[in-house]
């Protein structure tokens, strides 16, 4: 075993590595979407968004959540996207979001009884997109993706819009003045 990976994985098994945010507070949710989208305080003066400009901003979600049974760890990433900003004097009305779903991430638009009849487990997102939605957020799910799925529109969330795809969706936001976070 090379002599670096092991003086390291010693390191690990006695505690000597310290996370980078030792100093740090941990992570915590809020205020916008409560129990959801952990953020770090950042020291005052970071740069920011411009308090009292109207954003339009998309997000594209198309992979699964990385952990069985957690939610969608992207569609979080807007959860926190709004709690950072609002922490640091950007007011969430001032954000108009739009969440486009497609692949493997389609589930989360899953109603939770269709998600039960369909994957077999309760969807872990569906508290998330209540959430978001219950602060402006929308949900578009692309209906290529829903079709090869076989899912309906009797299956979705009520929080979620079908669209003829994910493409005429950043299209149409794109034409709109929404900018598409690239992550």
């Amino acid at each position: 075993m090379n002599k670096a990976i092991l003086v390291f994985m010693t390191s690990v098994a006695s505690g000597l590595v310290l996370p980078a945010a030792s100093g740090a507070e941990p992570p915590s949710t809020g205020p916008v979407i409560e129990h959801y989208g952990p953020v770090f305080s950042v020291p005052e003066g970071s740069y920011n968004l411009v308090p009292g400009t109207q954003y339009k901003v998309s997000m594209d979600v198309g992979s699964a959540s990385h952990q069985a049974g957690q939610p969608n760890r992207s569609i979080e990433s807007m959860a926190r996207f709004l709690n950072m900003h609002a922490r640091n004097g950007i007011n969430p009305g001032d954000l108009e979001i739009a969440i486009v779903i497609h692949g493997q991430s389609a589930r989360a638009a899953l109603h939770r009884e269709a998600h039960a009849r369909i994957i077999g487990q309760t969807n872990p997102s569906a508290s998330l997109l209540e959430a978001l939605a219950g602060k402006g957020v929308r949900f578009y799910l692309c209906g290529q993706t829903a079709a090869h799925y076989g899912y309906t529109s009797e299956d979705l969330l009520p929080e979620v819009t079908m669209a003829v795809s994910a493409m005429t969706v950043h299209v149409r936001l794109q034409s709109e003045g929404f900018t598409l976070i690239p992550f």
